[in-house]
C-alpha cells in the first residue's frame, strides 16, 4: 500500500488518480472508470468527481494506494 498525501480534507477521485501518478493525463481516468478497473474502499467506482477523503484506499489494476 502507498501512501498518496494530499493537500486538503478531501480531493475528487480523477484529481487524486492523476497526483498518484495512476494515469498520465486527465482523460485516461474516464478510460480506467468504463473499464471498471478502480475500487473504492473495496467498491467498484465509475464516477470521476467522488469525493475522496484521507484514509479512502483506491485500488487501480491490483495497485493499493491511499488517501493520507
Amino acid at each position: 500500500m502507498r501512501d498518496v498525501p494530499i493537500k486538503d480534507h478531501q480531493i475528487r477521485l480523477g484529481q487524486f488518480l492523476k497526483l498518484a501518478d495512476a494515469v498520465e493525463i486527465g482523460s485516461d481516468v474516464k478510460l480506467l472508470l468504463g473499464a471498471s478497473r478502480v475500487r473504492v474502499n473495496g467498491e467498484l467506482e465509475d464516477r470521476r468527481g467522488r469525493q475522496l477523503i484521507k484514509g479512502d484506499v483506491v485500488t487501480v489494476d491490483g495497485t493499493i494506494l491511499r488517501v493520507s
